[in-house]
Formats: C-alpha cells, sequence, structure tokens
C-alpha cells in the first residue's frame, strides 16, 4: 500500500513537470533581448548645433548599428538606413543622428504639434533607469519639436505631460536634398540636438552623470509609406480608405510595437575613458527576472481579474541561479497589487512593483 502511494506520488510529480513544461517554456526563453548598448564619450570641444556634425569630436565618437524594425527580428529590415551618434560634456548631452530618405517631407509646423503624424525621429530617456520618469523628444524634417515628460508608462495608467518643455534644448536639422519638393529625389536629412542635463531632472535633485553612469536610451524613427499625387506627400492608404499604419524603426527593438517599455530600451555609459567597453552589470541581469514575474503577472491577471499571491501560481521559482550565483526571489502581493523582489544572499535586494517601477 505504501508503495503504491510513493508510485502515486512519483507519478504526479513527473504529470506536474509534464504539465508545467508543456505550458511554460524556460524562463530564459521568455526573458526578452538583451537591448544595445552606448558607450558615450566625453567632450570638451565647443559645440556648433547646425546639423552638420563636423566638430572632430563628431568625427570621433562611434556611429550605432543600423536601426531595425520595433519588433525586431521578427520583421524584415528597414527600408532605409538610420543611426545615431552621443557626445557628453559636463553640461549637455549631444545627440546625431542621419536618416536616409528619398523624399524628405514635413508639414507639422508648430511647437508641440504631434510630431509623429508626419516622419521624425525620436528620442526616449530615462536618466535613473527606473522604468517611471522618463522624456521623450520629436522633431521633423522642418525642426519642430514636440517634447513631454511621462511620469510613469502607459499601460499603468500615465499620461503625458505635454506643457513640460526641455529649457534650453538647441537643434539644428541639416538636409542633404530639398524638403516638400516631390518632384526630385533627395539623399538624407541629419538631426542635431544638445539637451541640457539639468533640464532632464523633475521632481528630484539633479545628478550630473559621472564616470560609469548608467542611463536607459531609445531612439525611434516613425516612417509613413506615402504617395505623390498633383505634386504632394499623400499617406497611402488600404482598399477601404484607411491611412496604412506608420512603420517604426528603432535602435534597440522593443519586440513588441510600443515605445512605452522603458526595460526594453537601450544601455548608455557615460565615461571620460576611450578605452571603456560595455559590460552589462549584475544588476540589469537580475532585473530580468523580476520582470519576467511582472509580465506572468499582468497576463494572470488578465485571465482571472486578481493578481497571483504566490510565486508558484506564476510557474516560477523563488530560486534560480545566475551566473553560477543563487539568487532568491520573493512576492508579496493581494488581488490588487504586488511587489516582487530578487537578491543574492547578503547582496543588495532589487524591487519592481505592479506599475512597473524599480527600487
Amino acid at each position: 500500500m505504501i508503495f503504491r502511494k510513493y508510485l502515486l506520488a512519483i507519478v504526479l510529480l513527473l504529470l506536474n513537470v509534464s504539465l508545467w513544461a508543456q505550458h511554460y517554456p524556460t524562463l530564459e526563453k521568455e526573458l526578452f533581448p538583451t537591448p544595445k548598448s552606448y558607450v558615450i564619450q566625453h567632450t570638451t570641444e565647443n559645440m556648433k548645433v547646425d546639423g552638420k556634425i563636423t566638430e572632430q569630436a563628431w568625427q570621433k565618437a562611434a556611429w550605432t548599428t543600423d536601426f531595425v524594425d520595433i519588433e525586431g527580428s521578427k520583421k524584415p529590415m528597414p527600408n532605409f538606413k538610420t543611426r545615431v551618434k552621443m557626445l557628453w560634456s559636463d553640461s549637455h548631452l549631444y545627440i546625431a543622428a542621419q536618416l536616409e530618405e528619398p523624399h524628405i517631407w514635413a508639414k507639422q509646423e508648430n511647437h508641440d504639434d504631434i510630431i509623429f503624424y508626419d516622419n521624425d525621429f525620436e528620442v526616449f530617456i530615462d536618466p535613473d533607469g527606473n522604468g517611471h520618469d522618463y522624456f521623450e523628444i520629436e522633431i521633423n524634417a522642418l525642426n519642430k519639436i514636440f517634447d513631454l515628460f511621462i511620469a510613469k508608462p502607459y499601460r499603468v495608467g500615465g499620461d503625458a505631460l505635454i506643457s513640460w518643455d526641455i529649457k534650453g534644448l538647441q537643434s539644428a536639422i541639416d538636409i542633404d536634398g530639398t524638403i516638400n519638393k516631390a518632384d526630385d529625389i533627395d539623399q538624407r536629412w541629419t538631426v542635431e540636438m544638445a539637451i541640457p542635463l539639468k533640464a532632464l531632472y523633475i521632481g528630484h535633485p539633479f545628478q550630473a552623470p559621472k564616470e560609469g553612469s548608467l542611463w536607459r536610451i531609445n531612439f525611434s524613427r516613425v516612417q509613413w509609406d506615402t504617395h505623390i499625387s498633383k505634386g504632394q506627400y499623400v499617406k497611402s492608404k488600404d482598399a477601404k480608405g484607411k491611412e496604412l499604419p506608420e512603420n517604426n524603426w528603432v535602435w534597440s527593438p522593443q519586440g513588441l510595437i510600443n515605445m512605452h517599455y522603458p526595460e526594453r530600451w537601450g544601455y548608455l555609459l557615460f565615461t571620460k575613458d576611450a578605452q571603456t567597453t560595455f559590460e552589462l552589470p549584475y544588476q540589469e541581469q537580475q532585473k530580468k527576472y523580476l520582470w519576467l514575474v511582472y509580465e506572468r503577472q499582468q497576463a494572470y491577471r488578465k485571465k482571472t481579474g486578481k493578481y497571483a499571491l504566490s510565486l508558484s501560481a506564476l510557474a516560477v521559482p523563488a530560486k534560480l541561479q545566475l551566473e553560477g550565483q543563487l539568487n532568491e526571489l520573493r512576492l508579496q502581493a493581494t488581488a490588487r497589487q504586488f511587489n516582487i523582489s530578487i537578491a543574492v544572499a547578503g547582496g543588495k535586494v532589487i524591487k519592481l512593483n505592479h506599475e512597473g517601477l524599480i527600487h
């Protein structure tokens, strides 16, 4: 009798393992790809913001990899090349972007117009990397700016503060071709920005980047399908007369059509040492498992109407090995909110709450 119970227990255990393997792939497969990184060099050169990026400091700065579709390898490579380079000084973050474009056009002519109604270039910056309190800048080929502050992502009820403006922002456009002239072929347009570092802090004291500071940043290019009608650029439509959706091309792929997932943005490492190379910090690897629990909690709530109260309900182990170190995950939850933490024994505890805020 005891043997039968023992045998039954083994069968049930194997069945549970089989079901777990069937319904939940390995944790690593569910983690989003490691975001891209850029080591930004320091400059003391007097930078003239004119869109031409001819200063010696710009010549030494490296270009990023070419932009890809926002969903990454799921979609084909973009039709036109886009790339970025960056610099920093003690007072400014400098960004330059080159956008190949055979037909350069823009119609939004006022500050804080919805610039992405045009083909545009967009910057997303989260200086402290906590997933909240981040900034967005959009610019078109007319050098018109749409700048906004987002206290928390839209997915958790956040809203954009459009009235916020980047005090002291300098921007310029250089066009290799002609703008809004449909009867010729253009080459590219170049964006140059100088963003005052002090302008990228709201609600807490300014902390200037220092050697080794790590920010989260990403770039997007909105590109509309157009055709020429009566000498004008017109957005193309489908068979039902609806405008075709825009193309979204980015530096570091999001894996989904939404830029407002700051945890998927690229890494920006500040340095004054030209020999510095990027190495993903251990804590950033730990955070991926917090985001795994976060995503599973959202799926669980969508299915049941409430958050799970245990890691086992999410099929996530409480302990996991990461680069040879044992990490412990802890979940504190009610039906309406949760906190998840991860730590190596005796190490720093990192927390993430139900609104995607990292502590």
